[in-house]
């Protein structure tokens, strides 16, 4: 009888065995093994950058029953609240990051949560941003998913953007939250 131990670290399956009763050794995999090793990271992560290239830092994505949950730390923004949305295009060509297009919207709604023909999928809570220009951020998007029903990471991956100003949560197209100042590329096909 062979024991397994079998542990995956960010995507990445270790499997190891033990000797048996009969102390002979076995580097057979666990019939779960290929499986494991098969399936997608469930979360991601992305470096956000401003516009001179500069790393602000990472936000890790993970689905979750109700939307995507968005954690991180972000350092160099300016104080204040800041819109963050996520957007179509894995592109961020600085210096205004259009390259990633509109916001994610697979539902075809208008954007804010506080208007009532929305959110896009890709709505998030403002970013408060401390006077030493540091932001702890938390949010969940009010729906979709990495992978799956209504994915965000289609076959040219997405962006989160980091806006100039406040999300009022109502104005369509991007609640008046002003440029793009940051920009992070999602992917994790």
């Amino acid at each position: 009888m062979h024991r397994y131990l079998t542990i995956t670290v960010g995507g990445l399956l270790l499997t190891a065995c033990t000797a048996g009763d009969d102390g002979a050794m076995s580097d057979t995999a666990t019939p779960d093994s290929a499986a494991q090793a098969a399936a997608p990271d469930p979360s991601v992560t992305t470096i956000v950058h401003d516009a001179s290239g500069r790393e602000l830092g990472a936000l890790t994505l993970t689905d979750t029953t109700g939307g995507i949950a968005v954690s991180g730390r972000l350092t160099g923004l300016p104080p204040g609240e800041h819109g963050m949305h996520f957007h179509m295009s894995g592109r961020c060509d600085p210096p205004a990051f259009e390259s990633a297009g509109e916001h994610w919207n697979p539902s075809i709604r208008q954007h804010g949560t506080d208007n009532p023909q929305g959110p896009h999928l890709g709505d998030m809570p403002n970013v408060s941003v401390g006077t030493d220009s540091t932001a702890v951020v938390q949010a969940v998007t009010p729906g979709g998913s990495l992978r799956g029903a209504n994915m965000l990471l289609d076959t040219d991956g997405a962006a989160v953007i980091i806006h100039a100003t406040r999300d009022d949560y109502r104005t369509d197209p991007s609640g008046g939250s002003g440029a793009r100042v940051a920009c992070g590329i999602i992917t994790g096909m």
